[in-house]
């Protein structure tokens, strides 16, 4: 069983950049890919970006360029650099793990990032 916890979102202007983290408690962080995701109002959470155990990377074509995903296994969390942010990038933003040897899904519970122009 694993759990996750998210932190830094916030209010931030245009142009501006925040960092997301998220901490993974319990085992198997070196077996498990790491997700970002969105969720506007109303809408289905959207795949924002992916990193494997070794830290190759995937990103939506919205976010590249600005967003980058990185994660830090001795200390197993997961950060989501977001620079150059605009307001369409307000959303709350959801940390998932996915442990590819037990086949199990863990959801971190969201953290609202919101951007004013």
């Amino acid at each position: 069983q694993a759990q996750l916890y998210e932190s830094g979102g916030g209010l931030v202007q245009a142009g501006g950049s925040l960092r997301l983290s998220c901490r993974f408690s319990g085992s198997g962080f070196g077996h498990t890919v790491m997700y970002w995701y969105r969720q506007f109002p109303q809408s289905e959470r959207d795949l924002v970006a992916t990193i494997s155990p070794g830290s190759s990377t995937n990103y939506a074509d919205s976010v590249k360029g600005r967003f980058t995903i990185s994660r830090d296994n001795a200390k197993s969390t997961v950060y989501l650099q977001m620079n150059s942010l605009k307001p369409e990038d307000t959303a709350v933003y959801y940390c998932k793990a996915f442990n590819f040897e037990l086949r199990r899904e863990y959801w971190g519970q969201g953290t609202q990032v919101t951007v004013s122009s």
